[in-house]
């Protein structure tokens, strides 16, 4: 099991355990992690997942695809550490991550 810390906007943390191969998204919904609202379920179709990955973990993944990029341009206060939550697979590797959720989707 993988270990996922998620702190919303207002400082409130979630730690989560989520499997090897599930998305940031997933583990975050499955977990009922409030700020994620994920419509289109995954599908890389919107900007709802929105999220920013700590600085120690950026490098961890990998780079933005030009379709993320382009989806994240729909999102509010997007910073350079912000990532689509479902275009991030866990793996051992990420084992700890601390994921910082916006004020909105």
């Amino acid at each position: 099991m993988i270990n996922v810390t998620f702190i919303e906007h207002n400082g409130t943390e979630h730690k989560v355990t989520a499997e090897a191969g599930q998305s940031v998204m997933q583990a975050a919904t499955f977990n009922q992690v409030p700020g994620i609202s994920a419509d289109c379920g995954g599908a890389g179709a919107c900007a709802t997942c929105h999220t920013y990955v700590a600085a120690e973990w950026v490098d961890s993944f990998p780079t933005k695809t030009e379709m993320e990029t382009d989806l994240l341009e729909c999102a509010i206060d997007i910073r350079e550490n912000s990532r689509l939550s479902c275009q991030l697979v866990l793996s051992d590797a990420v084992d700890g991550i601390v994921i910082t959720l916006p004020e909105s989707q």
